[in-house]
């Protein structure tokens, strides 16, 4: 007698893979989670992965199937950092936002990178230490160009009449300015960041008003 033919789906049998599959990316994801907060908390270099593992409330040998060393983890969470700011800079210099009155552009363009520094404390540290692995800033690296990119379409727009040289140094102050102020945000405690958030977009609208202007532009779409 023939064997019934197997449920809508497939087989029986090829389920379970892809629930497990689905288990282990929840797990990585929470021991990439963990690492965020160890980093943040104490630091890359004063980090163990013991220690990340006790956060994630799992055992050295679990985190050890996912992550071969504490490393590998800070190289995956970089990449997770990273895909992520691409998309907050994507959505932040859209044209529509381009073309807004500068104090709008700025609330467009900065509240968003700021709010993901606030949930994410470990990327500010994991990028500023000497110990991480070199890949993590070699990864960095075109995040950053594509900000840089994208503040330099800005200013075209805005400014036409600027310089190849000109909109290139002020994208490179813009930035500055903005990841200066991002540092003292993140060092300082809940109740003034508030206020350093508000500085922040002041230095930039400073910088940039005698630059771009104040007003709405036309949309470039």
């Amino acid at each position: 007698m023939a064997n019934p033919a197997p449920a809508a789906g497939g087989h029986p049998a090829d389920r379970p893979p892809r629930r497990r599959q689905a288990r282990g990316e929840r797990r990585a994801q929470q021991l990439l989670d963990a690492a965020d907060a160890v980093f943040a908390r104490s630091g890359y270099a004063a980090t163990s992965t013991n220690a990340i593992a006790r956060e994630a409330g799992v055992s050295p040998g679990t985190l050890y199937q996912f992550f071969p060393n504490k490393a590998a983890l800070a190289v995956e969470l970089g990449r997770r950092y990273n895909r992520a700011l691409q998309e907050k800079h994507s959505a932040a210099f859209t044209p529509a936002n381009v073309a807004l009155p500068l104090a709008a552009m700025l609330d467009a363009a900065v509240d968003p990178v700021i709010d993901f520094c606030t949930a994410n404390p470990g990327f500010a540290v994991l990028l500023q230490s000497t110990d991480a692995p070199d890949l993590v800033a070699e990864e960095r690296e075109p995040v950053h160009a594509a900000a840089v990119a994208a503040v330099e379409d800005m200013l075209t727009h805005r400014a036409p009449e600027l310089s190849p040289a000109e909109v290139s140094l002020s994208a490179t102050m813009s930035l500055g300015i903005f990841k200066g102020g991002l540092e003292l945000y993140m060092t300082a405690d809940a109740a003034e960041r508030k206020a350093y958030r508000k500085e922040i977009k002041r230095a930039l609208f400073g910088y940039l008003a005698p630059i771009v202007g104040t007003a709405a532009v036309p949309r470039g779409d």
